[in-house]
């Protein structure tokens, strides 16, 4: 997320230097000193999730994995696994399997498509082509690789983003009507920055949260399982590279919850459905090693031939479709964070005839309310969109349950309930959170206006502000918003249940599909879970840690 920590670490004062003057001052501390000049401690993934101390801001974390430097020593670690397809059989066979090597996927998000296409003055498709020709292309880093390795598929999350709106949609319906869902309101999962705060600060919010897995995380799994399958390969064998708008997408990846622990239901500790995740910014970054001119890659797309199909046609067909279904990254109205509220609306008010939704502004740009309104008036639905932690933490207190009054017949204290105890809480159905003020496009991975990659937009030596990075983010979801590809649905038959270009049946189908193909229980492919991190660093400091820290508050010294 482009925000900083909400709740720094304390800072203890610096201890005074000795002097001269203090020749008969005694010291109980019998270690020895720490030299002076350590280096910066490295915090992993791992730490950043099991602890409680701070909400995160990925950017300041040091995070020493998941970078395009780990991308590259594992494409050139050893000869990549050889796929071979069978024209008469339709199937896919795999060489080298002995060597150590791995099949190669990424998986590339629209806001970074966007957010390249700003930068290089392309539209948002041709940045599309680019990333492809970079990762899997032959004037690509395979170019100047070790064992000339490369990704074998490149997908877009799109696809996986469809499956999650029909399944969004389908929880809240359930919610509705009273059947076991998360507890209303639905709140939205897919942004990790979020789900860290909630997890770590405010767990009364868990029960909101919906199960669905965010379409980073469900590509993963739709990969990692029907490769390992149909290939007859171990999970650990497919390295999956995510491109994304946001750091904390790095965080995600790392859950336990998103590994083939999950879906396997082993218990134990897995392989993750995302290995790596890099920012936009680091596609450059990747290009740049590489010594790849990425503003020089061809904008048309590869050759259809240097493509294996996907193992199942089914799947291949949803993965790499000949013409986008849906309407290519959504509306503006959709916003440009995956559309998931908007989905929803359009969803219910297609199953009330004449029914019409309303929108009503809230106190800033980031805080949107909506209705959906039938024929009569009457209100059928509302929802909500609260971006960025200023308005997530006025959303979060609104929801926190009323505290029992210690005193016999006393009134629930420290609840946002009026005094008459009807709730002050929002009354939604549904509430799309998102970390970032603005959205996914205005994540901390993407490139931004005073990047050195852009250094020729601005004039004369002036340092960019807030209102350049605001024209520039507004070119961005430009390029987000004006996704040239086709509207249509892929057949006539998915016309019939169609809901902003997207079919239901088509969807859940396709999803029915996967899990008899992989013979996995498809609610375990499709959402994940929650839990509070409870951190116990800090909290069980002896006596002795006590007392030093006292004293040092107070100017050192006993």
């Amino acid at each position: 997320m482009s925000v900083a920590c909400i709740k720094p670490v304390e800072t203890l004062p610096a201890a005074k230097k000795p002097t001269a003057d203090n020749e008969f001052e005694i010291s109980f501390n019998t270690d020895a000193p720490l030299p002076s000049d350590l280096p910066p401690a490295q915090i992993s993934l791992t730490d950043c999730l099991a602890c409680s101390g701070c909400v995160t801001s990925a950017e300041a974390v040091l995070v020493s994995l998941q970078s395009h430097a780990e991308v590259l020593q594992e494409l050139d670690s050893a000869p990549g696994l050889r796929l071979r397809g069978n024209a008469k059989s339709g199937g896919i066979s795999v060489d080298g399997v002995e060597q150590g090597g791995k099949i190669y996927v990424a998986s590339v998000s629209p806001q970074s498509r966007a957010n390249i296409a700003a930068t290089f003055g392309v539209t948002e498709r041709e940045a599309g082509y680019m990333i492809e020709h970079l990762l899997s292309g032959p004037k690509g880093i395979k170019n100047r690789a070790v064992y000339r390795n490369a990704f074998q598929w490149v997908v877009d999350t799109n696809v996986a983003r469809e499956a999650c709106l029909v399944l969004g949609a389908e929880e809240v319906m359930a919610s509705l009507e009273g059947v076991e869902a998360p507890k209303k309101p639905i709140l939205t999962s897919s942004c990790p920055g979020w789900i860290c705060y909630a997890e770590k600060t405010h767990p009364h919010i868990l029960p909101h949260l919906s199960r669905m897995k965010s379409p980073q995380a469900l590509t993963g799994t739709l990969v990692k399982t029907t490769l390992s399958r149909k290939l007859g390969i171990s999970p650990d064998r497919i390295f999956h590279v995510a491109v994304m708008p946001c750091f904390d997408k790095k965080l995600e990846a790392s859950r336990e919850e998103l590994t083939d622990a999950a879906w396997e239901g082993t218990g134990t500790r897995g392989v993750r459905d995302v290995d790596s995740v890099i920012t936009s910014k680091e596609l450059l970054m990747l290009a740049d090693s590489r010594r790849i001119d990425f503003s020089q890659l061809p904008r048309t797309p590869l050759q259809p031939s240097s493509r294996i199909p996907f193992p199942d046609p089914v799947l291949d067909s949803f993965l790499f479709p000949t013409n986008r279904r849906g309407t290519g990254n959504g509306s503006r109205e959709a916003g440009s964070s995956g559309g998931n509220l908007h989905y929803i609306l359009q969803y219910f008010a297609s199953r009330h005839q004449g029914a019409s939704v309303q929108t009503t502004k809230g106190r800033n740009a980031d805080v949107v309310e909506y209705s959906v309104v039938g024929e009569n008036g009457e209100i059928l639905l509302k929802a909500a969109r609260y971006y960025g932690f200023r308005n997530i933490q006025n959303l979060v207190r609104r929801l926190k349950p009323a505290r029992p009054s210690r005193m016999p017949g006393g009134k629930p204290i420290g609840s946002a309930r009026r005094p008459n105890g009807k709730s002050t809480g929002p009354e939604y159905a549904y509430v799309e959170v998102m970390a970032c003020p603005g959205g996914c496009t205005n994540g901390g991975g993407q490139i931004k206006v005073d990047d050195p990659v852009n250094s020729g937009r601005l004039e004369g030596e002036v340092k960019p502000g807030p209102q350049e990075q605001k024209i520039w983010l507004a070119q961005v979801d430009e390029a987000y918003f004006s996704s040239d590809e086709s509207s249509e649905p892929s057949s006539p038959d998915e016309q019939k249940d169609t809901v902003e270009g997207i079919s239901p049946s088509y969807i859940k189908d396709t999803l029915s599909h996967w899990a008899t193909t992989t013979g996995l229980d498809l609610e375990r492919l499709v959402y994940t879970t929650y839990r509070e991190v409870v951190s116990d660093v800090g909290k069980n400091a002896g006596d002795t840690e006590r007392v030093i820290e006292i004293a040092s508050k107070i100017g050192g010294g006993w």
